[in-house]
């Protein structure tokens, strides 16, 4: 672990790391790219559609107490952005039907046909990608695919104080809207600090050192994922496939990267 130079959040680092859009939006000024860790579920689902070829354009989707005529809105929108942008609408993970099998669930996801291009609907994760700027490289990273997100961002000269990363922590939100931190992001997060970290990059902010340590210092993630809030949530729900999915370490060799149409394909 690096635990020199300048550990600021400011010039002077080269990984730093930042909690949901607010975190994004303080970040993404001063970072030549932004990495997005949603592991339950975009950022998941995401590696798992650019495996089979999909590209993936991100889009808002409510969370906390958004009413059903707030999800019916943005359902409504998303289908609207999906036939402008030549592409197929993701349901929600209770709503996938026949003709439409593509959700924010990994596993329904793996299951579900190839298509082109898919608007996948997120409050968290996507909302994050979509609102990053044009000229800001945005890539989506998980468990699944930290080693090869950290290789391939070091090998295009990221991660120095020159050309920082901004790590982005999705997380959660509480039933009233209000943020809510995901252990599931800090170690998604942490996976990718630390192996930026062994490739040679830093100085680290002291949140990005911090998120590293509590992944080295995690004896079993998928347990700790397991038994988190929002995996335990979705277990209830009848998705503990989702949680095993996104508990798989350096599965993918994909880096999902944005595009200028927006979608998230092969970086």
């Amino acid at each position: 672990m690096k635990h020199d130079g300048d550990r600021s959040g400011g010039p002077g680092t080269g990984v730093r790391l930042g909690w949901g859009p607010g975190g994004a939006h303080r970040l993404v000024g001063g970072a030549a790219c932004l990495v997005v860790v949603d592991v339950l579920s975009f950022t998941t689902a995401v590696s798992v559609a650019v495996e089979k070829g999909i590209r993936v354009l991100p889009f808002w989707w409510p969370g906390g107490t958004a009413t059903d005529v707030d999800r019916a809105r943005a359902t409504e929108a998303a289908a609207g952005y999906a036939r402008r942008s030549g592409a197929r609408a993701a349901a929600h993970r209770h709503d996938v039907t026949p003709a439409t099998p593509w959700s924010l669930s990994p596993a329904q996801l793996c299951a579900a046909p190839f298509v082109a291009r898919l608007v996948l609907p997120s409050p968290n994760g996507a909302t994050i990608a979509a609102a990053a700027p044009a000229q800001v490289r945005v890539v989506a990273a998980c468990l699944r695919n930290s080693a090869a997100v950290a290789t391939r961002l070091v090998s295009l000269g990221y991660g120095t104080p020159e050309r920082p990363v901004a790590v982005i922590a999705a997380g959660e939100r509480w039933p009233d809207g209000s943020p809510r931190p995901a252990v599931e992001d800090l170690l998604g997060a942490g996976a990718l600090v630390s192996a930026m970290s062994a490739r040679g990059t830093g100085p680290l902010s002291p949140e990005a050192a911090a998120a590293e340590e509590a992944y080295e210092g995690t004896a079993d993630l998928a347990h700790a994922i397991a038994t988190s809030t929002s995996g335990r949530q979705l277990a209830a729900s009848g998705f503990a496939e989702d949680v095993a999915i996104a508990c798989e370490t350096n599965t993918c060799a994909h880096v999902p990267t944005r595009a200028g149409d927006g979608a998230f394909g092969p970086g």
